[in-house]
């Protein structure tokens, strides 16, 4: 089993990678494989709805020129997935937003692989981030793991994350809990999905 961890900070050394560091280390002493990867600080794109990702049906964004269609390639061969990002003006990095649209929309293998969402910041907005980070999981029938408390480390200068012993005890219990439902879980006895029926309100 393997679990893909997605740095969304530009930092890639800052108080985010501190955060997903210690949930990668639980997660290898439970016999799990992990990778963190981290997005880089070039501009990642943002979805211009072109739809080319359903009209070819290849699964990859028609953009290549970010980090997306490489991130897609990582997400397919991982069996669970952690997104960790910064937390700018009350919500979380602008780069990971852009980069899970994409990565979602275009097809990435996702369903049912269990997901969580980690913030970091220096003093508020990490509820509100977390809450839009988690979003697109529930959409897309990925079981959301828990915690012991919403999973946010605090910290601003590099380093000051591991200062924060109940964050980084957080993180620990998630890479626990994710480590049991990855064992738990049963890809192939997924529910049956009903055909999507889609509608707005617009009469």
């Amino acid at each position: 089993m393997k679990v893909l961890l997605i740095n969304g900070s530009p930092r890639k050394k800052g108080n985010t990678n501190l955060a997903l560091e210690e949930a990668a280390k639980t997660l290898q002493a439970e016999g799990i494989e992990t990778e963190i990867a981290w997005i880089g600080n070039k501009a990642v794109r943002g979805c211009i709805a072109c739809g080319n990702c359903k009209q070819t049906g290849s699964g990859k964004c028609v953009f290549k020129d970010d980090v997306c269609n490489d991130m897609i390639d990582k997400m397919n061969g991982a069996d669970a997935l952690i997104v960790g990002a910064p937390v700018y003006y009350g919500v979380p990095a602008g780069q990971t937003i852009a980069l899970i649209q994409r990565m979602f929309f275009a097809g990435a293998d996702i369903h049912n692989k269990p997901a969580a969402a980690v913030c970091v910041c220096r003093r508020g907005g990490a509820t509100a981030a977390f809450q839009t980070l988690q979003m697109p999981f529930q959409m897309m029938n990925m079981p959301v793991v828990t915690s012991q408390y919403w999973n946010i480390v605090y910290g601003r200068e590099e380093g000051q994350a591991a200062l924060d012993t109940e964050g980084m005890q957080t993180m620990r219990t998630l890479a626990h809990n994710m480590a049991w439902m990855l064992r738990s879980l049963d890809r192939t006895q997924a529910p049956a999905r009903e055909e999507w029926q889609p509608m707005h309100f617009i009469r």
